[in-house]
């Protein structure tokens, strides 16, 4: 009987192992032949990156409500965005992992190989199906699966067991990191920067919202709205982040996976806002998109895992504090 149980258990392994390893091949299969679709159509027009009918078509967000109490929210701001916008259920919960796909797809222009495999991803972390489970987003806190340490925008869950709301402290560092000059005037001659009324001055920001606090001290830090983050930017601010969690976080811990996991984060800044501290500004601090927003990834078939991966790439083999120490413990 303990023979047969052994057998079965290594089939059923090895069934799973195959399965997994075939998934993968066809999704990086899928994704090259989505890069070069990319490379042979034209970009979609400014102002029509999301499409129409979904919401955010022409820069039009829905209402932005912050959370309430007892609703659910996470490490990812960008997770949160949507949920304060109502994209996602407003409350955080019950996500089924098919509609987070869906959404992630027609919000941030990401290639569908891309938002297939995140939410697929969670789903394995918390064991749980991708095709017939659910979620609430602070369930995908479990430390150490996606939520790391030393992450840009919140503390290590050794100082915080929540994870929901971002550090006012971490954000302010993280937009007076960048360096990069001021973007672009589109062709259309519009400015990248927010509006008075859109950038909400702290004084007039609602006291009763969870992100009063972040709102108000990162203002009183002001940073400067004209300046863009770089590659070389967000590299140093990891391995800021990095040393700092390591000397003060008794059980700071990150594998590879984690560090590249804290690369991919940081490198949507570089990608879906282009670095650009006027939209970070908000983003960051209310967890809002702002108002005529929309991805600066313009691609016909989104940001697909091969060119995003690009990007994470060069964040973080720029990142100096990995090669500082000895090589051996």
């Amino acid at each position: 009987m303990l023979l047969l149980t052994a057998l079965r258990r290594i089939g059923r392994g090895t069934i799973s192992a195959l399965n997994e390893g075939a998934f993968f091949v066809g999704l990086m299969l899928w994704d090259l032949s989505l890069v070069v679709v990319n490379l042979v159509t034209f970009k979609r027009k400014i102002g029509h990156v999301v499409p129409e009918g979904h919401p955010g078509a022409g820069g039009v967000w829905p209402e932005y409500i912050p959370p309430g109490e007892g609703d659910s929210r996470c490490s990812c701001p960008a997770l949160n965005a949507m949920a304060n916008h109502g994209i996602l259920p407003r409350n955080g919960r019950n996500i089924t992992f098919k509609e987070m796909t869906r959404t992630i797809r027609t919000t941030y222009n990401f290639s569908p190989t891309f938002c297939l495999f995140v939410p697929r991803t969670i789903a394995g972390i918390l064991g749980r199906s991708y095709s017939k489970d659910t979620l609430d987003l602070a369930d995908i806190d479990v430390h150490n699966g996606i939520e790391h340490d030393a992450s840009l925008t919140r503390e290590d869950s050794f100082h915080s067991k929540s994870q929901a709301l971002p550090s006012p402290a971490l954000v302010s560092a993280l937009l007076r990191s960048a360096t990069g000059p001021p973007p672009k005037v589109s062709s259309a001659g519009k400015s990248d920067l927010p509006t008075t009324a859109e950038r909400v001055p702290s004084d007039t920001f609602p006291t009763s919202s969870p992100y009063s606090d972040v709102v108000t001290r990162v203002a009183a830090d002001a940073p400067d709205l004209t300046r863009t983050l770089t590659p070389a930017d967000l590299s140093r601010r990891l391995g800021e982040r990095r040393r700092e969690a390591k000397e003060n976080n008794p059980q700071y811990s990150q594998s590879f996976n984690h560090k590249m996991f804290g690369s991919s984060n940081s490198s949507t800044m570089l990608t879906l806002f282009g670095g650009r501290i006027a939209d970070l500004h908000v983003f960051l601090t209310e967890e809002r998109l702002p108002a005529g927003w929309e991805p600066r990834v313009r691609d016909r078939m989104g940001l697909t895992i091969g060119a995003f991966n690009r990007t994470v790439m060069r964040v973080e083999l720029g990142i100096e504090e990995e090669v500082k120490g000895p090589i051996l413990p």
